[in-house]
């Protein structure tokens, strides 16, 4: 009988969806004034991309490497990422376009209460946010799922059961 392992798509798009879900409750309840909800969003995903981990070497009951564990996690990591940033395209764009300009204030009120950039610098930098803001979102998106997909994908790997067979041990000499 076969172990049926659940594949990275599948907890990619589980992880994406709490994720998703989420930042969803965040918007709604105006938690964008409150960045440190975010480390909860950074959470989730360190405790999926764990889980995922350790859930293949359960799976296969502990018959894998390290290199199996950090791929399976990074290829989930990936899932999420083009998860997330189709997610993120379509909330800025049609669902929530007044996220932008939430969040365009909050660095506003941020950069004011900051004192340390002139007025005209701050206009320069709402304006470039106006103008890119889309771009920054994806950007950010990418490179920081990557890095916190190797991160979370190298702490998943390390704390996951690994028993591996020794594939030259049953040879008769």
């Amino acid at each position: 009988m076969d172990t049926k392992v659940t594949t990275p798509q599948i907890k990619g798009l589980i992880i994406s969806l709490v994720l998703i879900i989420y930042g969803i409750i965040i918007y709604f309840v105006d938690g964008m004034k409150h960045p440190e909800l975010s480390y909860v969003q950074y959470a989730f995903f360190l405790a999926g991309i764990i889980w995922a981990c350790i859930s293949y070497s359960n799976q296969l009951n502990g018959d894998v490497t390290f290199g199996n564990l950090f791929a399976h996690g990074f290829k989930t990591t990936a899932v999420i990422t083009v998860i997330t940033l189709i997610y993120t395209i379509i909330a800025l764009k049609f669902l929530f376009p007044d996220m932008v300009d939430k969040s365009i204030e909050v660095t506003r009120q941020k950069m004011e209460a900051d004192g340390k950039a002139t007025d005209s610098q701050i206009e320069q930098t709402v304006s470039m946010m106006k103008d890119h803001f889309i771009l920054l979102a994806v950007v950010t998106i990418i490179f920081g799922s990557a890095i916190f997909g190797v991160v979370s994908s190298l702490i998943g790997a390390a704390v996951a059961k690994k028993k591996p067979k020794d594939p030259f041990g049953n040879q008769a000499i």
